[in-house]
């Protein structure tokens, strides 16, 4: 006999073979249901994003300041923009990143709500020239710091 697991959301619980964190499970829908409102039985994507948020926020902020610690500390400034390099944007959001040269950014866009959370970093006009990093190259950066 299978073992089954038990998503649940707002809305709707369904019965699924796959465990908790196993790529397929991203994959199942629940129909009519947001996104954003699936659960691993733990927390919510929404929950999950609000987490990334407030510890990217947490992380710039402590690299921030241990640049003006007694050691001198860290040596990448920590920057927010509005606007992409191009001049473009997305409405809405705005850009709170680590570091300027390629192969060293680590970037991620946060709310508008969030602006005023980050008054530590410096603010840019203009991001810096993105280097095309993927999601792969930010969590090898991260072990970098």
């Amino acid at each position: 006999m299978s073992k089954t697991y038990h998503i649940t959301t707002a809305e709707t619980s369904i019965t699924t073979p796959y465990k908790v964190g196993e790529r397929r499970l991203i994959d199942q829908k629940c129909e009519g249901e947001d996104d954003m409102q699936v659960s691993d039985g733990y927390h919510t994507m929404d929950e999950l994003y609000a987490h990334r948020i407030e510890l990217w926020i947490a992380l710039c902020r402590t690299l921030a300041e241990a640049s003006f610690g007694a050691y001198g500390g860290f040596k990448r400034p920590i920057w927010r923009a509005r606007q992409h390099a191009d001049g473009s944007s997305f409405d809405g959001w705005f850009v709170l990143g680590i570091g300027e040269k390629a192969g060293e950014q680590l970037t991620y866009h946060l709310s508008n709500e969030k602006w005023d959370d980050t008054d530590f970093a410096i603010v840019y006009d203009r991001a810096p020239e993105w280097d095309g990093h993927t999601a792969a190259d930010v969590l090898e950066r991260i072990k970098t710091l």
